[in-house]
């Protein structure tokens, strides 16, 4: 998968904007309705298109707040397995909402910086399992709590070592319908 299919994804998860004109109904999905002043829940995707017309104020989810991030980074940091993330599209959000609503969301420089900082911690993770992994010639692996987008970065690295593994073992193995021949 590629990560621009991750964010297509993510572009369905729902946010809430405040609307700054009046539509009863939206058919895509019973969305609506829109009332100037009161907020609503909209897909990324149409919050995005709304707000690049100027017809809305986005509201950042939740778990889009300096101090919610930096302890979510600091728990990262501290674990030696994966925390759960507050969205399974945390990092996908957080690209597509700043860079396309960057000024309804407080301290966006910091949040970017928290949320990339977070990322960072979790490939490394992600790295030294991976190599662990293979180090111990383990045939499965067991790794909760990752995103789609986290899975889909190590997913060919892994794919293509788990190949090479077994390229390797069956080539130091006899195999069982090899013939010996004398000469």
């Amino acid at each position: 998968m590629e990560p621009a299919e991750a964010e297509f994804l993510a572009e369905k998860e729902l946010v809430t904007i405040v609307p700054n004109f009046s539509l009863d109904r939206i058919h895509l999905g019973d969305l609506g309705p829109f009332n100037p002043g009161l907020p609503v829940e909209v897909p990324v995707w149409l919050a995005i298109n709304l707000k690049q017309r100027q017809k809305c104020r986005l509201i950042p989810p939740e778990w889009m707040d300096v101090e919610k991030l930096a302890e979510i980074r600091d728990q990262e940091r501290k674990e030696d397995t994966f925390t759960p993330m507050p969205s399974p599209y945390y990092m996908e959000l957080t690209k597509l909402l700043l860079n396309y609503a960057s000024d309804n969301i407080p301290k966006a420089d910091e949040i970017r910086t928290l949320v990339k900082d977070t990322w960072d911690t979790r490939m490394a993770k992600l790295r030294l399992s991976a190599d662990s992994f293979v180090r111990q010639q383990e045939a499965h692996a067991k790794l909760d709590n990752l995103t789609l987008m986290e899975i889909n970065t190590i997913g060919t690295f892994l794919t293509q070592a788990l190949d090479h593994m077994y390229k390797l073992r069956t080539n130091l193995q006899p195999g069982e319908s090899a013939q010996s021949q004398d000469f």
